[in-house]
């Protein structure tokens, strides 16, 4: 009878990626990701008013101009389902003006 020598694989492990933030990990392009930051940031910050407010998602709505379901996306955090200029013209109808500012890549 013969016994069947064993011998230990030698896996390699895979190989892992690091990203300077997650929308570098999930985006395509530097500009997608740069979108997705700017659209995260802005969301977070009108988040943070409508909190501060003391709002409710339907009175926000009503001084955003729009529906509460899209509020809620918003405190949801669902940047997918906003553009740049969306929440530019929410921002800008909360009575906030929206500045920029380039910083060097």
């Amino acid at each position: 009878m013969k016994t069947a020598k064993r011998t230990k694989s030698k896996r390699t492990a895979p190989a892992v990626e690091s990203y300077s933030s997650v929308w570098d990990a999930i985006a395509d392009t530097p500009e997608e990701a740069a979108n997705l930051r700017a659209r995260s940031e802005l969301m977070r910050q009108i988040t943070a008013i409508i909190k501060k407010s003391t709002w409710t998602q339907t009175q926000a709505a009503e001084r955003c101009g729009v529906t509460q379901p899209r509020i809620n996306d918003l405190l949801r955090g669902r940047v997918s389902r906003f553009s740049l200029d969306a929440l530019v013209n929410i921002a800008t109808a909360m009575g906030h003006r929206v500045s920029f500012e380039l910083q060097a890549a």
